[in-house]
């Protein structure tokens, strides 16, 4: 099979598990509140990924990094990793939108189209170097970090607040990055 098509048939197998996983819904699990007053340029920028519940998209990638600008009135998403597996790297370019406002840091995002999941950031420091952010549900989760590590004072406080709400934070994969 040629590289092409090969790309070809991934991208629609991505697209159709995306429908099957995502759905048309957007929402918050439980327990979770979404950050409020929430500053939008102070989000902007470049993340590390700390930790994820692991799914398919993500799966078997380390040195992830999503990166947030502004582009046509909407939050361009830049997600890349490498998979150590196939020892190449993945990128994925979606778009986010505020769900009731700029204000509150309740998103939805989509990289298929017209199908959203929750992006909820439901902790972050008040210089806006780490945070927690919860999908749709309990079975997706991120601690983000302005550089490759986390102290682990805030590690502890947000696997704290992750527990409470509900998630089971012993399966979290801490992603690897190369320093």
């Amino acid at each position: 099979m040629n590289h092409k098509l090969r790309n070809i048939l991934l991208l629609a197998t991505l697209g159709i598990i995306a429908i099957s996983y995502v759905g048309c819904g957007v929402s918050i699990p439980k327990g979770a509140k979404a950050i409020k007053p929430f500053k939008k340029d102070k989000y902007l920028g470049k993340w590390y990924e700390i930790a994820r519940m692991d799914f398919k998209f993500e799966k078997d990638l380390n040195n992830v990094t999503a990166t947030y600008s502004v582009e046509d009135g909407a939050i361009k998403v830049d997600n890349r990793g490498y998979n150590y597996v196939q020892k190449e790297w993945k990128q994925s370019i979606g778009k986010a939108k505020f769900v009731n406002g700029e204000d509150e840091a309740r998103l939805k995002v989509s990289f298929f189209g017209p199908f959203y999941a929750g992006y909820n950031v439901i902790e972050i420091d008040p210089d806006y170097q780490y945070a927690l952010v919860a999908g749709n549900s309990l079975d997706y989760l991120w601690i983000l970090s302005r550089k490759p590590t986390i102290p682990e004072e805030v590690k502890a406080a947000y696997l704290k607040k992750a527990k409470e709400i509900g998630y089971k934070t012993e399966d979290l994969v801490w992603t690897k990055h190369d320093q």
